[in-house]
């Protein structure tokens, strides 16, 4: 079925025919004409599924009906609120707004909000409304003690990732936010899962919503385990990107430091390279992300600090150069790759202090990958016999990185 029977404006369907999107995916078809009729939702899909589309779509066509005055200077009454658990995803959705609505015949006003940087510009952005404010819960919260912001009239709300909101924390922050909301509203939920939390949130929140759940089906991610020498492990990577002709490469470390340092050792050697952590500015942030989208950057190396959130169209290989701590991390980190049902390519690197860790972590996520080495890259040390499965080995966070990246967090609020 092509978007065109979804009872979309022809300025939203020129606008997805550019982006090349010709058919919805499951979850847009069945919320588009639902969140249409002016009902409630409660999506579950997995990431990667097109969930922003699935809300965007419909908050614009509403835009678009409405009888408006189009006078720059007027304040705007907020018609959508969107919510989203970090920086980076909000920037995402507000980028997916603003460039679907270039050809509506109203302009349409996107603000978008988070913190980590100065509150004035955002302030200011607001002086005059907005028709859409994608914001994190903490700044929405800031901008509304400064009065910069009222949500008591407006139509539409949503929660982006509700079970990233709850998880990061957010669930004092949303209680005070819906008490602000008026009554009579749309409220559209939408979350990769939905826990027991999700669920308690979505029965204060919805009124006799729509339910849609796509399955989560498997990724076709072909994932490998390298074994490599700690000391080796740059040079491997740099033969592997240069010997497959990888375009676009995330590589995933432990800290801020082995960051900038795999960045650095990647670029003396003529990769385009950068890296991507939470002591980034926010506009050294974006411009790093806008990049590695566009393939003006080869390699992204990120914490995982700075990659939650990270939606990477068509990103061909994830590597991990360091292993994530915990058997969670290591699947939402292959899970950039991938996505909407395109084919991805995940590759750990397994050192003889990293063996046991990495065997706890396919325990935990019901996998067992075939150990592999690559020709002149053979690993010369052993595992150690008792060798400890609970961490990684020589990468345990330093104090000062877990401040860092505890301040990080505070700044996506």
């Amino acid at each position: 079925m092509p978007f065109a029977h979804l009872g979309l404006a022809p300025a939203l369907l020129n606008a997805l025919a550019e982006r090349e999107f010709t058919s919805p995916t499951a979850i847009q078809a069945a919320a588009i004409p639902a969140a249409l009729r002016g009902e409630d939702i409660l999506g579950s899909a997995p990431t990667g599924s097109g969930k922003s589309l699935a809300f965007a779509l419909p908050i614009l066509q509403q835009l678009a009906d409405l009888p408006r005055k189009s006078i720059y200077g007027a304040a705007r009454r907020t018609h959508a609120l969107i919510l989203a658990p970090t920086r980076e995803l909000a920037i995402q959705s507000g980028e997916t707004l603003k460039d679907l609505a270039r050809h509506l015949a109203e302009p349409v006003k996107v603000v978008v909000a988070f913190g980590g940087v100065s509150l004035n510009p955002q302030m200011m952005a607001l002086r005059s409304g907005a028709d859409i404010l994608v914001a994190t819960p903490g700044r929405l919260l800031d901008l509304i003690d400064h009065n910069a912001v009222s949500i008591d009239r407006l139509s539409t709300l949503v929660l982006d990732e509700a079970d990233r909101l709850l998880d990061a924390g957010f669930a004092d922050e949303l209680q005070r936010i819906l008490a602000l909301l008026p009554a009579r509203r749309q409220s559209l939920l939408f979350s990769a899962t939905l826990p027991p939390g999700v669920e308690a949130l979505a029965a204060t929140l919805l009124r006799t919503p729509t339910r849609i759940a796509e399955a989560a089906g498997e990724p076709e991610i072909d994932q490998h385990a390298l074994t490599v020498d700690e000391k080796n492990r740059t040079a491997l990577l740099l033969h592997l990107i240069r010997q497959e002709g990888w375009t676009r490469v995330l590589v995933f470390v432990a800290t801020q430091y082995a960051c900038d340092l795999v960045a650095s050792k990647l670029a003396r050697r003529g990769i385009h390279a950068a890296p991507l952590h939470g002591e980034l500015s926010q506009g050294a942030r974006s411009e790093v992300l806008a990049d590695f989208k566009a393939e003006r950057l080869h390699v992204l190396v990120a914490t995982d600090v700075a990659a939650r959130g990270l939606d990477i169209a068509r990103l061909p290989v994830v590597i991990n150069y360091d292993l994530p701590r915990a058997a969670p991390d290591y699947a939402h980190r292959i899970g950039r790759t991938g996505r909407a049902g395109e084919p991805g390519l995940a590759i750990s690197f397994i050192s003889a202090a990293t063996e046991a860790h990495f065997r706890l972590i396919e325990k935990r996520i019901g996998i067992r990958l075939e150990r592999e080495f690559i020709e002149g890259f053979e690993p010369t040390e052993t595992p150690q016999p008792g060798a400890g499965a609970g961490g990684i080995k020589g990468k345990r966070k330093s104090k000062k990185d877990k401040l860092r990246e505890a301040a990080a967090r505070s700044g996506d609020s």
